[in-house]
């Protein structure tokens, strides 16, 4: 049969990509020029895939923005060539690549989708090899002539996620993650749906470009009761320190303690951007609804609305990283720039 798609599997490590040896009993990198020996179902994919592995597996906790640069580069360098990208990640770190990948690739056209897995390839009871085929298969489908997806998604047990609207929730289940603010582009069951309604479009006709420039001079600080002064002015005098991500109570709530609303001013005034995002797994930032968050609005802390952790500390990187948006951070953090927000 004809193939009529091209595919790149990139991967970067993570335990998809490990094997038992079973005359040692330890698990070792797999081959992935091997790749359609050992899971022949692939060849059922009307496909044709190439793969790409980096070096040296990176271990996903190890996992940094010079990483998704590389990351990045691969799919920049190939573009052309191939019609969707499918990455293969370690699943501790993934939602964070998969957002900051979402701001690096500007003006995609093309699918790309991390996968991983909780168990090897090799294990009897894997979940890497259905959630390795189906994205390879998510990656080849179409609308017309167009591909069915066209950002960067997250592939994992049977549902296909907008990748910087993602958070993993689980390290024992093989539903690792969650979306929980926003629903999922695709569901694999008997027939596999896409979401058509859901899935992110471009409307205008600027080219595909890849930002490779991050700053990470960030921080995330989780409020909570007993957080004291002297931790609070630690953190907000850091040398360098341009951004803060403040996870903050339910609905965007903080204490009016004065030595609280004092310290986030005078880190203000400094040019120390303060991001309100909820610490809550779902919901939304909704700063004046209550007493606590008024003060913080009335101090233009900037306000993150529905979006993940992950995805406001990657998107402040992109943001500082870029001379386009110098001046203007709060107007375009607040600003949905990938679908990672409301």
């Amino acid at each position: 049969m004809e193939c009529k798609t091209n595919i790149l599997l990139i991967y970067t490590g993570g335990t998809i990509g490990m094997v038992k040896d079973y005359k040692s009993g330890a698990l070792v990198a797999f081959n992935f020029d091997e790749l359609l020996k050992n899971i022949p179902e692939l060849r059922q994919l009307k496909c044709k895939i190439d793969t790409f592995s980096f070096e040296k597996p990176i271990d996903s906790s190890n996992m940094n923005p010079s990483h998704w640069v590389s990351i990045a580069e691969v799919i920049e360098e190939h573009y052309d060539k191939y019609d969707g990208f499918v990455i293969l990640h370690g699943s501790d770190t993934m939602s964070y690549t998969g957002s900051a990948l979402s701001y690096m690739l500007e003006n995609l056209r093309k699918p790309v989708i991390l996968t991983g897995s909780q168990l090897p390839i090799g294990d009897l009871r894997t979940d890497a090899k259905e959630n390795l085929i189906t994205a390879i298969e998510i990656a080849t489908l179409k609308e017309g002539d167009e591909p069915a997806i066209q950002e960067v998604g997250l592939y994992f047990e049977y549902k296909l996620y907008r990748a910087n609207r993602t958070t993993k929730i689980s390290a024992e289940h093989f539903e690792a993650f969650t979306s929980l603010n926003y629903p999922e582009l695709a569901e694999s069951g008997v027939h596999l749906k896409i979401n058509k309604d859901d899935v992110f479009r471009i409307f205008h006709g600027d080219s595909f470009n890849v930002h490779k420039k991050l700053d990470d001079n960030v921080a995330i600080l989780k409020i909570f009761p007993g957080l004291n002064h002297n931790v609070l002015k630690g953190i907000l005098e850091i040398p360098g320190l341009k951004a803060i991500i403040l996870e903050t109570y339910g609905a965007g709530n903080a204490s009016t303690e004065e030595w609280f609303v004092n310290d986030v001013k005078k880190a203000i005034k400094k040019g120390i951007h303060i991001i309100n995002v909820t610490q809550c797994s779902g919901g939304s930032v909704s700063m004046g609804k209550y007493e606590t968050s008024q003060e913080l609005q009335e101090m233009q802390v900037i306000n993150g609305k529905d979006i993940t952790t992950e995805a406001a500390i990657t998107k402040a990187m992109y943001i500082l990283g870029h001379d386009k948006y110098h001046g203007e951070f709060k107007k375009y953090f607040e600003s949905s720039m990938r679908g990672e927000m409301h």
